[in-house]
C-alpha cells in the first residue's frame, strides 16, 4: 500500500549543520534521496534542535543559525522539497509529489525569554515548538531536573501567544508538572511528538497512562520515537514499536497516535528500521495484525495532519 507518512520529528539539520553534509544526501539517517524511496508521500518536521550546555552560540542566535542553514538547503532543493507553514502548503506538496517540510524549534531556550522572539520565529516558518528540552528554560523545567518546576508566568504567556497564532505546542520533554500546566493553560490541542509509553518502557521521557489520556481528552496526538531506549530494554524492532502503538490505542486514542522518529537525534536504531525509508516496517506490521487500512493511514499521517488542519490552520 501507498501510505502518506506524517513524521513530527527529526534532528538531521543540527547533523547537518555542524558535521557536514547535505540534505539532499547524506550518512546520517535520513536525507531527501531516501525520504523519496518511499511509496507514498511524505511529510517531515525539521527540528532546530538547542542544546545550551553544549552549543558555542547564545540560544537565540543558534536558533537562527539552524533556520538559516534550514532555508539554504530548501533552496538547493527546491524540485524535491517544499517549505510548509500551512496545512494548504502541506496539500500543494504533496499534490505535486514534493517531500512537504515543516520547521520546528527543539528547545523554548531559543526565544531567551523574549516574547517578541515568538513572532520573529512564526515570520521564519516554524510553526511547532518543543517548550524545554531536558533541561530548565525560561518556560518551564525538563524532565531531568529534580525540582520538576511547571510553567513559568513567560511559559504562561507563550501558550497563550502559541494558541494565538496557530502554533503546535510540544510538550515532549517537559516535566511532569510542565506537562499538567500545559494541558490546564492551553486553548488549542498540543502534541507530544516524539515520546512513548512509560507502562511499557519506564523512561521519564515516556508518558504515564494519564499524560496519554489527558492528550487524547486534549484531542492531541502522540508521535511514537523510535529510540531503543524509549521502546524497550534490551534493543528492539518494528514490532515492538507497534506495541506502544497499540498501548495508546486501547486506550482509546486510535485517532491521537503518529509518528515521531527522532532520526538523527537518536545514538541507537530498531534493528530492522536502520534509517526512513524503513520507516514502512512500521505500517507492514500493523496490517500483518490486522489493522484496516483506514486504520493505519490514520496513524501514519492522518491523525497528524488533522491535529495541524486544527492548530495551524
Amino acid at each position: 500500500m501507498n501510505f502518506n507518512l506524517f513524521d513530527a520529528h527529526c534532528d538531521t539539520l543540527q547533523k547537518i549543520c555542524d558535521h557536514g553534509g547535505e540534505l539532499k544526501k547524506n550518512s546520517y539517517q535520513l536525507d531527501i534521496a531516501r525520504i523519496k524511496r518511499r511509496s507514498g508521500g511524505s511529510v517531515q518536521v525539521f527540528a532546530a534542535f538547542i542544546d545550551k550546555k553544549n552549543d558555542s552560540l547564545p540560544p537565540f542566535s543558534r536558533c537562527m543559525q539552524l533556520i538559516s542553514r534550514y532555508k539554504s538547503e530548501f533552496e538547493k532543493n527546491k524540485e524535491t522539497m517544499h517549505h510548509c507553514s500551512s496545512v494548504n502548503d502541506i496539500k500543494k506538496a504533496l499534490q505535486t509529489g514534493k517531500v512537504a517540510s515543516l520547521l520546528s524549534i527543539e528547545g523554548g531556550e531559543a526565544l531567551e525569554g523574549n516574547i517578541e522572539n515568538l513572532s520573529r520565529f512564526y515570520e521564519f516558518g516554524v510553526r511547532i515548538i518543543t517548550l524545554c528540552w531536558n533541561y530548565r528554560n525560561e518556560i518551564a523545567d525538563g524532565i531531568t531536573e529534580p525540582e520538576g518546576l511547571g510553567l513559568t508566568d513567560f511559559g504562561k504567556l507563550l501558550i497563550k501567544k502559541m494558541n494565538r497564532l496557530g502554533m503546535l505546542i510540544d510538550v515532549s520533554h517537559i516535566s511532569e508538572k510542565g506537562f499538567w500546566d500545559v494541558i490546564e493553560n492551553s486553548r488549542a490541542p498540543i502534541a507530544a511528538t516524539h515520546s512513548n509509553v512509560k507502562a511499557l518502557k519506564d523512561h521519564p521521557r515516556n508518558l504515564s497512562d494519564e499524560q496519554i489520556k489527558a492528550i487524547i481528552k486534549n484531542n492531541g496526538c502522540i508521535g511514537i520515537n523510535i529510540y531503543p531506549e524509549f521502546v524497550k530494554i534490551g534493543g528492539c524492532d518494528s514490532t515492538d514499536i507497534v506495541r506502544h502503538i497499540e498501548y495508546i490505542m486501547a486506550l482509546g486514542g486510535e485517532n491521537n497516535i503518529g509518528i515521531g522518529s527522532d532520526f538523527d537525534g537518536i545514538e541507537a536504531l530498531p534493528c530492522d528500521i536502520r534509517s526512513v525509508e524503513q520507516l514502512e516496517k512500521i505500517p507492514n506490521e500493523l496490517l500483518r495484525l490486522g489493522y484496516s487500512e483506514k486504520m493505519v493511514e490514520n496513524i501514519l499521517y492522518n491523525n497528524f495532519f488533522r491535529l495541524f488542519e486544527a492548530v495551524i490552520k
